[in-house]
């Protein structure tokens, strides 16, 4: 049997990023619509040839290929996420994998406020700065589900639509952004859930054993996810009795942070955070990883983007669209009883 080459092993398995032909600033990946695809979110992933990782490894693709999921299989192990997808080749895990899709936006004619919240909707984006002396150029990359806030609608170094981004750790930088690349986030996706039931009437519990998150309106059982929290020993999540005290529907990490996690230098835009701690301790939607059910943080917890977005339309204090300072791009008050225990 013929032996098969990297080159080979790409065409056939999937596209590293810069095989999606992201040149002259926008990608011409049309072959791609409807395909389903996971981005390897860690610095390298197997592929094996069971879905097991004791069986033979066939290859491994690096940090930001993509690659084609042709199936996805329910496995053994392990018991906590034995979720795993068929690609060419073998079978990936899927807990450094995230799964993305590639979907353009027509640019909008006009921004309703002077911040508007943005999703990435494309695997990635590249953003860009500008300044005299170096004209334009890259910073770090934005992912799938990302949240940014947009400030203007400009003209890129490609002619077309760019959106202007802030960076909301510092508010005196600015990026560029193909306006394809992201989607504007409607006040309704956010709008406060159960805003008639007093600050009293909702309660949050988290049972680190476990790795679970139990919503409760009085005694009603009202939500549950999977979460990731910090890592035993390391970065642990403290136990206690919290509240609720800032929102961000964005909020960007770096790695100077003690919180931010450790897989990238800069973590931008991570969506629906609700912190509950002054150190810096929050619930957050996760582009970095998809293996709830183990801890993995520096200390947050981390869930799906769409459990994280429930908790923070739910939660008190109310962040609805209109009210988001403006300014701050955050709301503060006292909020929603958070118990963490074993």
């Amino acid at each position: 049997m013929r032996s098969i080459s990297r080159r080979d092993f790409l065409k056939l398995g999937g596209l590293a990023i810069g095989g999606l032909a992201f040149t002259n600033f926008s990608p011409q990946t049309a072959e791609l619509d409807g395909v389903d695809l996971v981005r390897v979110a860690y610095h390298s992933v197997s592929v094996y040839s069971q879905p097991s990782d004791q069986a033979d490894i066939v290859h491994s693709w690096v940090r930001d290929d993509l690659v084609h999921v042709y199936e996805t299989v329910e496995a053994d192990a392990p018991q906590y996420n034995p979720i795993w997808y068929r690609v060419f080749g073998g079978y990936m895990h899927r807990g450094r994998l995230q799964k993305v899709r590639l979907h353009y936006n027509n640019p909008v004619g006009s921004l309703s406020r002077r911040r508007s919240l943005a999703e990435v909707t494309v695997p990635y984006t590249q953003p860009y700065r500008y300044n005299q002396w170096n004209g334009w150029f890259p910073v770090f990359r934005m992912y799938s589900s990302s949240l940014h806030w947009i400030t203007a609608i400009d003209t890129g170094p490609d002619g077309r639509a760019w959106y202007r981004i802030l960076d909301e750790a510092d508010k005196n930088i600015e990026y560029f952004v193909p306006a394809a690349h992201l989607r504007l986030v409607a006040d309704d996706e956010y709008s406060t859930l159960s805003p008639q039931l007093p600050v009293e009437g909702k309660r949050i519990d988290v049972d680190l054993k476990v790795q679970t998150l139990v919503c409760y309106e009085g005694e009603q059982d009202v939500h549950r996810a999977d979460i990731s929290s910090g890592l035993f020993g390391l970065y642990p999540t403290p136990i206690g009795r919290f509240n609720i005290m800032v929102k961000l529907p964005a909020r960007d990490m770096t790695g100077s942070e003690r919180f931010a996690s450790d897989e990238e230098n800069t973590l931008s835009g991570v969506p629906w955070c609700s912190f509950f701690t002054s150190a810096g301790h929050a619930f957050h939607g996760t582009f970095w990883h998809d293996n709830f059910g183990l801890p993995m943080s520096h200390g947050c917890i981390n869930m799906r983007n769409e459990d994280a977005r429930w908790l923070f339309r739910w939660s008190r204090p109310h962040a609805g669209g209109a009210e988001i300072d403006q300014n701050t791009l955050d709301v503060r008050g006292y909020g929603t009883i958070v118990d963490i225990h074993y």
